[in-house]
């Protein structure tokens, strides 16, 4: 559900890569629970703005607020907190530890924010049943298939209920039928939890279950669709 107060802002951001000018004047409003999508074609900047909302990529101008804090107001200890107890994310290969288990995996976020394992477990077993994983439990990132394994990439980001999910084209590695699959589950638990999701993405059809769509060409960033919340 979509709530009326704003957890994520931009105002008017530039960012560079060297003396490139990778986004400029990105002004977006994120709301709790929404799934906000941003489209555009290789090379336009949408993945450049996902990680400078995400603290990241540091502006070069304008401010990014989160939960009425400016982020580049913070020393890289307290952005490295945030990203790890109020952040999730989720990429396109889901970047899961080959030495861990699924479970190991999906209750990283939770140990690296010093829950005890045994909790930490049992908040991951539970995550992953609700997205149908609890029988991979115990196996290894190479013993599922592509589209598990960007199951448990979304239990992983979701299991510590962040406050947003910084999503990067993930369902770009899956066919039609898992991407469907993957996508449904992720925005619906995200929803459910009242996680906010930014999603970057080449696909229309993906782009097209968010509750708003923006457009990136050239670095600027355009509104598509915003539905009342």
């Amino acid at each position: 559900m979509i709530s009326t107060s704003v957890v994520l802002s931009a105002n008017d951001v530039d960012l560079f890569y060297g003396d490139t000018l990778a986004v400029k004047g990105a002004e977006i409003s994120l709301h709790r629970g929404e799934v906000a999508a941003i489209t555009g074609q290789s090379g336009s900047g949408k993945s450049s703005l996902l990680y400078c909302l995400a603290g990241v990529l540091p502006a070069a101008r304008g401010e990014i607020y989160f939960e009425g804090q400016v982020l580049g107001e913070l020393d890289d200890e307290e952005l490295s907190m945030l990203r790890r107890e109020r952040f999730g994310f989720v990429f396109q290969y889901g970047e899961l530890l080959p030495e861990l288990t699924v479970e190991e995996n999906t209750a990283l976020p939770l140990r690296l924010a010093g829950r005890r394992k045994a909790e930490a477990l049992t908040a991951a077993g539970e995550v992953l049943g609700r997205l149908g994983l609890a029988e991979l439990r115990q196996r290894r990132p190479s013993q599922v298939s592509g589209g598990q394994s960007q199951r448990i990439a979304v239990a992983r980001a979701l299991v510590h209920r962040p406050a947003v999910v910084f999503a990067d084209e993930p369902t770009g590695s899956l066919d039609s039928g898992n991407a469907t699959a993957v996508l449904e589950e992720f925005l619906s638990l995200a929803r459910s939890q009242g996680t906010a999701v930014v999603l970057v993405t080449h696909d229309a059809q993906v782009a097209s279950r968010a509750d708003s769509q923006y457009t990136m060409r050239d670095g600027v960033l355009s509104a598509l669709v915003r539905e009342a919340t």
